[in-house]
């Protein structure tokens, strides 16, 4: 809808793709799904197949980090049937009420992997100890008895702990599927197996140590795993909870507090100074000043007047506002940002990591070689025993700890010592997404700035007019008059006495002192011309105005990140919503080339896609609502902790401290995880190549394959942490 040549909404023109979103929401209906047991990109692949394929079904993406599938149905759809087919697929699932969503299932299952890996590790130890006894030359009805033990404390204690592997590799099989569960799921019970069968026929050797050894790893690189995802939450859901719930509605002269969600197009409502915007409108009553940060990252309000339009989220500063409704609730531009940031974070899930490529090549090669070596030395020697203790050792040897545990152990030690940098990992693939970075794009405003103006040249402006302008700016809660004020009196300066103070909203305040008209506020109130600098005017019954002019405090670190961030070979770019000439001096004073002014959160969020869509790897680097599209679209992002929620939560890694200067440090140590990784990979390659064929030829037992599986579970470790 466009009302006098203006979008009615301003996340229509700010957001690409918002007002396909708007048109084709009442023709769809949305559901959601909850997917508790998916966990790699080939879960997301086959969920959305399933999905697509169902009647009346438009589209369906599945956000890997919250476990949910985002369902748009061209028609009613029933969402049993969707859960029946996925459930028929092998995926389980069910209809999530999004009124109810919390971390509660999340921090739940936490507790569930770290109870199951600590049963594991006792049971582990104590049949070790076991197991000594055994190795040192107990024979006859004490060492049955040590394996009759031992056996006792196994088989309830794997059936605990290893749950989670046997009932997703169920799960696969019953879809006619391989996971990386299936694999891990047969080397637990045929060792489980070979040696109840051993301890059965008074055998001299049982293996329960190496089924209790396999489950407490792999247990251990999954619990890894689930730390580094457990702090991400939805950036989407963070814009949403940015909407205010309740109105000043205008009826009949009368004024009625309602649900957002009971306004319609048409109504007129009220906000107050100091109140944010609840709905996407047209002001038709009022001057004022509004603080849009939300929706173009600065800090400099701008005027408010009858005419203008106005978007959800926005903070009215100084007057009060008659506003008439084009869009409000879940039609309100934060919805639709919503939406649009929720799609981003979607395709980003769909990166496939280097632990995923790799197991989609190591599972069936596990079984085959396990089903050909107890195949072949059964028909050599046709001795069963000998062919499933050979196949045992084979698939325990084979069984994918060392893989399991390279990714985890490298991005918890990367992790670890980049939080002691100033850095908080929030995404298990940030890392390896990161490390692929070639362009890295800046906001301006509270990303290499404070965010919060500063006055600059009070040591220029004279004894009287800095006490005037003390006067007038204590009776205004405007930013540049807050933070004049705080200079000011941190100088030591005092008020002149004045009379009659008043704010006029929309321009700034004025009162008398010794029969003159004092004025502090926009340029065109008090005469004067106003330039491309942030600055507050003064003036005195008529008299050459005096500017206050302000700058933002650039962030500490900023020169140094900029100057690491290029010898690393990345290229360097400014987008930002302030003036040209700002912007432009920044940008020389850090030595960025590129960069791009007066910039909308369209345009940010296009250019990181044209840049993208070029082949560059792009680190989006913000704070504001008005980058969250950005950095959810971003290959990889990061935000500071001061940021807005919602950038805040798109975002793969957060900035603790005021230095920018570790996101430098971020990109080098990914490159050095990755490398860790990659070694990782080659070590458990080495071990194979090595082991494999001993096992295969029947010189490993599956005592020995379950010591050089750990062993190598081990090196692997220590190779992650020497990151630290």
């Amino acid at each position: 809808m466009e009302r006098g040549g203006l979008a009615a909404c301003p996340a229509c023109a700010a957001l690409p793709g918002v007002g396909e979103v708007a048109a084709g929401g009442a023709a769809e209906k949305e559901l959601l799904l909850s997917l508790p047991e998916i966990h790699c990109a080939a879960c997301i692949s086959g969920v959305e197949r399933v999905l697509a394929a169902q009647p009346g079904v438009a589209s369906a993406r599945v956000n890997l980090t919250l476990k949910r599938a985002t369902v748009e149905a061209e028609e009613a759809v029933e969402p049993g049937a969707l859960v029946a087919a996925l459930v028929a697929a092998g995926f389980k699932a069910q209809e999530l009420d999004a009124g109810l969503l919390s971390s509660t299932e999340a921090d739940r299952a936490g507790r569930d992997l770290l109870m199951r890996l600590a049963v594991a590790g006792f049971a582990m130890m104590n049949v070790m100890l076991l197991s000594v006894a055994v190795w040192s030359g107990a024979e006859g009805a004490t060492r049955d008895l040590f394996h009759w033990i031992s056996a006792a404390i196994a088989f309830p204690a794997v059936g605990f702990a290893g749950r989670p592997f046997f009932a997703s590799a169920a799960v696969a099989l019953r879809a006619r599927r391989l996971n990386m569960d299936v694999p891990i799921t047969l080397a637990i019970l045929m060792a489980l197996g070979t040696s109840l069968y051993e301890t059965i026929h008074s055998g001299a050797h049982a293996y329960f140590d190496a089924a209790l050894s396999l489950t407490f790893f792999l247990l251990a690189g999954r619990y890894l795993d689930y730390r580094t995802r457990a702090v991400a939450r939805s950036a989407a859901e963070e814009l949403a909870a940015l909407e205010v719930p309740r109105a000043v509605r205008l009826a009949g002269g009368a004024e009625e507090v309602v649900a957002v969600g009971e306004l319609a197009p048409g109504d007129m409502v009220l906000v107050r100074p100091g109140g944010r915007m609840p709905v996407d409108g047209v002001i038709v009553e009022g001057t004022s000043e509004l603080d849009r940060a939300l929706l173009t990252g600065e800090t400099r309000p701008v005027a408010a007047a009858v005419g203008q339009v106005v978007s959800a989220g926005e903070v009215n500063l100084t007057g009060p506002l008659t506003v008439r409704v084009t869009a409000a609730g879940k039609d309100s531009s934060l919805h639709r940002m919503a939406d649009l940031v929720a799609v981003a974070e979607s395709a980003k899930n769909k990166y496939t990591s280097l632990a995923d490529r790799a197991a989609g090549l190591y599972a069936p090669g596990v079984h085959i070689l396990s089903a050909l070596a107890g195949i072949g030395w059964f028909v050599a020697t046709m001795d069963a025993r000998v062919a499933l203790n050979i196949a045992a050792a084979v698939l325990i040897i084979t069984c994918p700890c060392a893989l399991g545990l390279a990714v985890p152990a490298v991005v918890t030690a990367a992790s670890g010592k980049l939080f002691r940098k100033g850095l908080l990992i929030k995404d298990g693939t940030a890392l390896e997404r990161l490390a692929e970075v070639s362009h890295v794009v800046f906001d301006k405003t509270g990303t290499l700035t404070m965010g919060t103006p500063e006055p600059v040249n009070l040591g220029d402006v004279p004894e009287a007019a800095r006490r005037a302008a003390l006067s007038l700016a204590m009776g205004s809660g405007h930013p540049l008059a807050v933070a004049l004020t705080g200079a000011l009196r941190a100088e030591g300066v005092l008020p002149l006495p004045v009379e009659g103070l008043r704010e006029v909203p929309g321009y700034g305040t004025e009162a008398m002192a010794e029969g003159r008209v004092l004025r502090l506020g926009r340029a065109e109130w008090v005469g004067a011309e106003a330039g491309e600098e942030t600055a507050t005017w003064l003036s005195v019954d008529g008299a050459a105005p005096v500017a206050f002019t302000f700058a933002d405090r650039l962030r500490p670190g900023a020169a140094e990140a900029v100057a690491a961030l290029k010898a690393a070979g990345c290229q360097v770019e400014l987008l930002s919503g302030d003036a040209p000439g700002a912007v432009a001096r920044f940008a020389g004073a850090l030595g960025i080339e590129t960069f791009r002014a007066g910039v909308l959160p369209a345009e940010k969020a296009a250019r990181v896609e044209a840049l993208q869509a070029g082949g560059a790897k792009v680190l989006m680097v913000g704070d504001g609502l008005n980058d969250t599209a950005a950095l959810a679209a971003a290959h990889a992002s990061v935000s500071p902790a001061t940021a807005l929620d919602a950038a805040r939560v798109a975002s793969d890694i957060v900035l603790l401290g005021e230095s920018v200067a570790p996101v430098a440090d971020a990109v080098t140590m990914s490159r050095k995880a990755v490398r860790r990784i990659r070694e990782n990979f080659q070590i458990a390659t080495a071990y194979n190549v090595i082991a494999v064929p001993l096992a295969v030829a029947g010189m490993a037992t599956p005592l020995v394959a379950a010591l050089a599986m750990s062993a190598s579970s081990i090196t692997v470790s220590l190779n992650a942490l020497r990151l630290r």
